[in-house]
């Protein structure tokens, strides 16, 4: 859908209400999602690595997936790739919402840093893909397929992790212990507690179609408003359709931070950003015009090394857990924030002319 032939004004005003449909979308899905943990006593940080993250990825999906299919491979990996560090770079901002503490020092559970590993070695990936190209095989890349599989062994060991044993406990003698202890008991207003079963679930289902049909919204006209301003193709797909699309991601992590519950939201940036790889290789399974990764240049890997960047950043925070903050904020997350600054600065320089 190409909406570049409409007015500059009325792309603006599709883009305003859909981000407002978005955003309300987003955060009765955080709602949902901390009821849901504790109507089934399920742990946080398994409901932000398999449902938030699939759920705020819908818009993701659908925009990549129709660029695909419109043989625009470049434009869909540049905007789950400018997804990749926007979000984390959202964590970023979230880091304003929780207090004198950092962000980074209150999670206690350690299944997100195996989530920001994997996020790191599945990044490391794509850039090896990119540099070397790619070979076909019935019109697939062999290095997209193998994206598909290596996130599709991550998932597993994320579940299993979830599910059998913790690897580490947070000190006790720490002093942000008992904070990090104190969000397990945390909980957003439960104005759905006396909903269903089948009602939650379809309330759920409601919020999911309007992100995916407003998400897809931002998507078209982000692209669009990206051609008129004049910012090129691969810029637009990194700045403007990525942040158009992550606006669930915004809604969903600022609720759950505002809520306490940090490790829900960490962990629903972090599953998203494995999803975003598997769909780089799913983008190529729709483009059958080749292989979709020999479209990615050297604006595909500068996005996805600055995608590492700011994780390995981000996992340095998770693991020392400095409580101390300049500007309420934590030295990793005003770090992330220069590089997210500093790397737009260098993709725009690279851009193309599309």
């Amino acid at each position: 859908m190409d909406l570049s032939g409409n007015p500059l004004w009325s792309n603006v005003l599709v883009f305003a209400v859909a981000s407002v449909f978005v955003w309300q979308a987003g955060t009765r899905v955080a709602e949902f999602a901390d009821e849901l943990a504790q109507r089934y006593h399920l742990s946080r940080a398994f409901l932000g690595l398999f449902m938030l993250s699939t759920i705020s990825s819908l818009p993701e999906i659908a925009t990549s997936f129709t660029a695909a299919a419109h043989a625009n491979a470049a434009l869909a990996i540049n905007n789950l790739l400018g997804s990749i560090l926007l979000q984390i770079t959202l964590l970023a901002l979230a880091d304003l919402l929780t207090g004198k503490r950092a962000l980074t020092a209150v999670v206690p559970d350690a299944l997100v840093l195996l989530q920001g590993s994997l996020n790191i070695v599945l990044l490391a990936l794509v850039v090896i893909a990119i540099t070397l190209g790619d070979v076909q095989v019935f019109h697939v890349g062999i290095w997209s397929l193998a994206l598909i599989a290596a996130t599709g062994f991550a998932a597993f060991a994320l579940l299993r992790a979830g599910r059998e044993r913790k690897p580490w406990l947070v000190n006790p003698d720490d002093a942000n212990s008992t904070e990090a202890k104190q969000e397990e008991k945390r909980t957003m207003s439960r104005k759905y507690r006396d909903d269903s079963g089948t009602l939650l679930f379809g309330k759920l289902a409601l919020a999911m179609l309007t992100i995916l049909t407003a998400g897809a919204a931002l998507a078209y006209t982000g692209e669009a408003l990206g051609m008129q301003t004049g910012l090129g193709q691969s810029f637009a797909g990194v700045a403007l359709v990525s942040t158009a699309t992550s606006l669930p991601e915004v809604s969903t992590v600022f609720a759950s931070v505002r809520a306490g519950l940090y490790t829900m939201a960490i962990s629903d940036i972090l599953g998203t950003n494995i999803l975003n790889v598997a769909l780089v290789g799913g983008v190529d399974l729709i483009d059958t015009s080749g292989a979709a990764l020999d479209t990615a240049g050297d604006f595909s890997a500068l996005a996805a090394m600055l995608g590492i960047l700011v994780t390995g950043i981000f996992m340095a925070g998770l693991s020392e857990r400095a409580n101390r903050t300049y500007l309420h904020m934590g030295l990793d997350s005003i770090l992330v924030l220069c590089v997210y600054v500093a790397g737009m600065f260098m993709l725009y320089r690279i851009r193309d002319g599309g």
